[in-house]
């Protein structure tokens, strides 16, 4: 028959595993949370240079533009600077969409997995507390 010094110390040995399991689980969620704050941080850094890019081709569309306006009088250079100018718009969409694409993957910057164990865990724990 287990003495009570012994049911004292196997359960001062079963309260020491509990705090390094949450322990371990609580700085695996944190590695959770800081790998998806990484991916969605890249995401928007993604966005933001498609969206730089289309930026800067927008403001060579508008300096081609003008140049088609300038040149429509003399009809042989007007149609060709027109043309680059569709193309440079073409670009500009492709970019822009994948922009806006990049930005919805990245945003909002909340580690959602992570909150979402934690929170899975916490109700775990809150659940076991309860039978015991």
């Amino acid at each position: 028959m287990p003495t009570q010094e012994a049911e004292h110390a196997s359960l001062g040995q079963s309260a020491k595993q509990i705090a390094e399991h949450a322990s371990a689980l609580a700085r695996l969620e944190l590695r959770l949370a800081a790998l998806e704050m990484g991916k969605k941080a890249k995401a928007l850094a993604l966005g933001i240079a498609l969206a730089l890019a289309a930026l800067l081709l927008v403001l060579y569309a508008l300096g081609f533009g003008l140049a088609a306006i300038a040149a429509a009088i003399p009809l042989s250079a007007w149609a060709s600077l027109l043309i680059v100018t569709g193309g440079l718009l073409v670009i500009i969409a492709v970019l822009g969409f994948f922009a806006v694409q990049a930005f919805k993957r990245g945003a909002p910057p909340v580690p959602n997995q992570a909150i979402e164990e934690a929170k899975l865990t916490s109700e775990a724990i809150k659940a076991g507390n309860g039978r015991g």
